[in-house]
């Protein structure tokens, strides 16, 4: 476990130096409960607290984790800021349909995974109002459905931790600026907070301008024995993020778009209400209800595998394939004349509707057992969700600059309307047993049942009924050598059901494009990951360390094998066996004006199994298909992961810090079988200082890619010389590249 000192301690003087580290208390569970000091969790537990997220001065949450966060990685294949992959111990939560989710996010104890494909839509956290985070290793089953390789768990501010009126804003590279505005106050019972953001920017590749707005608020009462709140979230985001781009055309212009637009619209209202109730000082209730509503649109423009037929039957019509497939019907069912009008491009629509309703209850009791101290838990969480999801194509040519003019031919075969229902259940217990002033024992469970049903809107070949459940043990051991050192061992398991987005497209036979269009339903098996983890921790005065080794195997690992960027055309499949196990390493302390931090994590992320997947893009393919070997690296991971920084107050008014990321090489998807060579390694630096002018104004600056570094993020294999105006490129990779060099500059103002 990692948990850093304060960047910039706003009441400490330099010689606040604690003689031992304060003993911190974690939630174990969505619901936090009583929580457990972090020497009895048998798992890797990394912290982030307010202090740390206000002085990163990073762009949002997930760009905080990929600097300070041990294990952590951002992979942009969409290629905006506020929507990247967060891969954790080579797991994902991303926003991405297609791609395979393995941790699962919550926010003030509601999951936040959006129930159509799992996905996470971090454009949606209110940054501004987020009080702490926590990063929980493993597959822990406590956190319930997608916890394969680890939980984060984030909590909101209230008007009882944060009693300031406070004005934000700051501007610079890429025509970016934001402005946060918060208050908050209590009367000793009863308090309010509220929080608002605006963030704009021009983006500094072509057409990528984008904006995000969020709301956020809290209502509170604390009695003697019982707390409430209603917490109100609200976003409206519209983002443009137009990927990966031929290598070819990166190397000539970094700034450039392959094809464009891609644009993502969210819009999103959550209630939650919160209570809990102490009976005794040994007996808790905490619970919350909650409603969430989100309406996700999106428009992209894409080069065109529909072309001039090459039956001399059929000539002057449009057929899929290049020319080679069937005849193209219209959405009035005739047949689409061949024109330069409807060949070049596609546009490519979604509109998905998800409600979502829910609610969890949590007992915690802490009576001692056998008069050894003891903690039991025991809690059930539900949630109901109606999805309503429609895509279509429509049939275009590609502009001068690569943009997409549309024809009014919508693809009658890429027509989709399904309606889902998923009713997801859970029921967990765990129990801490503490054997020993220095051993404890913790054995934990939860049983899962998924339901989902489709209903297919426009025919029966979506139609499916599908019930997924398990039950997912998990037990550990911790013992405390001192105050100063302890140890941990655990083992968990945790499972995920295939999501609506996944049972609709799952036939090879009949290949379907994300995220606009599906074909019929072969069930798939649930995913189920099984986690060993061992390590050690300690601390001395200003100084905490860990070290810790993990393996998790997902067995029935669902993959999306992709066809390209171009055609994005594919099929879910369970692989069989994939494998995540590394090292991690981790240190932190302060020096009188000094603070700093180290992380490292080795990481191998492998396919367990042989299988032939997809890939016609690969130089190597034999039938458009490549043979993946055990032991080859999944995609997207990187195997060596370093990240460092300091902060140093200079004076009482002046701090400047500086981080680092490191990041190895990393395969690209569609080369599965590590034929190919591997995105090159990247280094970031990046810097950042704070000047308090007056008590209650402060200015702050930041550079990031201070070295003006030129590297990729992620990679996938595609087919450039399908664009006009590209017919000379060969190299089938396609690269997102990293933002260059950035500064930024602001003021903060506290009433």
């Amino acid at each position: 476990m990692l948990c850093s000192p304060p960047l910039l301690a706003q009441n400490a003087g330099e010689g606040d130096v604690p003689e031992l580290p304060q003993v911190e208390v974690i939630g174990i569970t969505p619901q936090h409960g009583t929580g457990l000091p972090v020497s009895k969790v048998p798992a890797n537990v990394q912290t982030v607290s307010e202090d740390e997220i206000e002085q990163a001065q990073a762009l949002d949450v997930t760009h905080l984790m990929e600097r300070r966060v041990g294990s952590v990685n951002l992979n942009l294949l969409g290629g905006n800021p506020l929507q990247p992959d967060v891969n954790f111990r080579g797991f994902r939560g991303s926003p991405l349909l297609g791609l395979p989710q393995g941790v699962s996010v919550y926010q003030d104890g509601v999951r936040i995974n959006e129930s159509f494909g799992d996905v996470v839509n971090w454009d949606l956290v209110p940054e501004t109002a987020i009080a702490s985070m926590e990063v929980m290793s493993g597959s822990n089953p406590l956190f319930g459905l997608n916890t394969l390789g680890g939980a984060i768990s984030m909590q909101t501010k209230s008007g009882f931790t944060h009693t300031e009126e406070r004005v934000k804003a700051y501007g610079g590279s890429f025509g970016r600026y934001e402005v946060t505005a918060e208050a908050g106050g209590n009367t000793g019972e009863t308090g309010f907070y509220i929080a608002g953001n605006r963030f704009e920017e021009d983006g500094w590749r072509d057409h990528s301008d984008s904006e995000a707005n969020t709301v956020f608020g809290k209502a509170s009462w604390r009695g003697e024995d019982s707390t409430a709140d209603i917490i109100f979230n609200m976003a409206d985001t519209e983002l443009r993020g137009n990927g990966a781009v031929p290598v070819e055309l990166m190397n000539q212009d970094r700034d450039a778009v392959f094809t464009h637009p891609d644009l993502t619209e969210n819009r999103m209202e959550m209630i939650t209400f919160k209570g809990s109730h102490f009976f005794t000082d040994n007996i808790a209730l905490d619970g919350d209800l909650f409603v969430r509503r989100t309406d996700t649109e999106t428009f992209n423009g894409d080069d065109s595998d529909y072309e001039e037929c090459e039956d001399p039957g059929d000539a002057g019509s449009l057929c899929s394939d290049d020319g080679e497939g069937d005849v193209v019907l219209n959405q009035e069912g005739n047949e689409v004349a061949e024109s330069e009008d409807v060949e070049s491009a596609t546009l490519n629509t979604s509109d998905t509707r998800q409600r979502t309703y829910g609610g969890s209850l949590q007992s915690t009791f802490t009576q001692s057992l056998w008069d050894m101290e003891n903690q039991f838990v025991v809690g059930a969480s539900a949630s109901l969700a109606n999805i309503r999801f429609h895509s279509q194509t429509e049939l275009g040519r590609l502009t001068d600059n690569r943009g997409t003019e549309g024809s009014n031919e919508i693809v009658l075969d890429s027509l989709t309307t399904v309606e889902a229902d998923r009713e997801d259940l859970g029921v967990y217990l765990t129990d801490t047993l503490s054997v020993t002033d220095s051993l404890s024992l913790t054995l934990s469970g939860r049983y899962n049942n998924s339901h989902i049903k489709l209903d297919d809107q426009l025919g029966t070949a979506l139609n499916g009924d599908h019930t997924y459940t398990r039950f997912n043990p998990a037990g550990g051991l911790t013992y405390e050598f001192s105050p100063l050192l302890s140890t941990f061992v655990s083992y968990s398991e945790s499972n995920r059901a295939p999501t609506p987005v996944e049972l609709t497209c799952a036939d090879p036979d009949d290949p379907c494009r994300l995220p606009n269009g599906f074909q019929a339903d072969p069930p798939l098996d649930q995913v189920v990951a099984k986690t060993w983890e061992a390590g050690f921790r300690g601390s001395a005065k200003a100084f905490q360390w860990s070290l810790g080794a993990f393996r998790t195997q997902a067995e029935d690992d669902i993959y999306f094998i992709s066809a390209g960027p171009a055609r994005n055309s594919g099929y879910f499949d369970n692989i069989g066996t994939t494998q995540r196990q590394g090292l991690e390493a981790a240190a932190s302390g302060r020096a009188g004006p000094v603070s700093w931090f180290l992380n490292y994590t080795y990481l191998e992320a492998t396919f367990q199994e042989d299988f032939a997947v997809n890939s016609p893009d690969h130089p190597d393919a034999v039938n458009d298909e490549i043979q993946v070997e055990e032991g080859d690296r999944i995609p997207l991971n990187p195997e060596h992961i370093v990240k460092a920084g300091a902060d140093w107050r200079i004076t009482p008014t002046l701090a400047v810090g500086v981080d680092g990321i490191y990041n190895g090489e990393q395969y690209i998807r569609g080369d599965e079988s590590n034929q190919l060579e591997p995105i090159d390694a990247f280094t970031v630096v990046n810097l950042r200082a704070r000047y308090q002018v007056l008590e209650d104004l402060q200015l702050f600056a930041r550079v990031d890619n201070v070295f003006d570094t030129e590297y990729e993020t992620a990679g996938l294999l595609g087919e450039p010389d399908e664009v006009e105006g590209f017919d000379n490129f060969e190299n089938p990779r396609f690269y997102t590249p990293g933002a260059p060099r950035g500064a930024w500059a602001g003021v903060e103002y506290t009433f």
